[in-house]
């Protein structure tokens, strides 16, 4: 365990919009790396969905499917005498926003036949019209925890 709370260091925000939420993305989607890469695939789903979604600039879609994407709720496993019970827990707004991304981006890195910032446009237009996988996968993580409801007297 450690010592201290690790701090927390504050993004930077990305070069073309100057907005903290997209500096985080691209550095979700990044790979090994090549952080260059990764703002031309975010910067072309942002264009993408400037042209597929016209009455709101991309940076409000960005933001309202990462809205509805994030988790409220999530269970977490905890041993209490030799049985493991998912306690669900409530989660905090900046995880919520790291879940999100996270999900966002690996169902869109599994989608197959398109360059990567279609599959990412697709997706985060599909989790701004709440429909599409990252959405389902969200919905999945409440019931999970609604159904566990009964042990959240175990928090921690």
């Amino acid at each position: 365990m450690r010592r201290r709370r690790a701090e927390k260091r504050e993004s930077l925000p990305d070069p073309k919009y100057n907005n903290k939420l997209i500096g985080k993305f691209i550095n979700m989607v990044m790979d090994r790396g090549k952080k260059s890469l990764a703002e031309k695939i975010v910067y072309g789903a942002l264009d993408s969905i400037k042209e597929k979604v016209k009455d709101k600039p991309p940076i409000e879609v960005l933001v309202q499917a990462l809205e509805n994407a994030r988790p409220l709720l999530e269970v977490k496993a905890r041993r209490i005498g030799g049985a493991t019970y998912q306690v669900p827990l409530e989660v905090k707004l900046e995880r919520g926003q790291f879940i999100a991304m996270r999900w966002i981006r690996d169902f869109a890195r599994l989608q197959k036949g398109k360059p990567m910032d279609e599959k990412l446009a697709d997706e985060i237009i599909n989790a701004y019209k709440k429909e599409g996988n990252s959405i389902k996968k969200r919905d999945d993580t409440h019931k999970m925890a609604e159904a566990n409801k009964a042990f959240a007297h175990y928090k921690w």
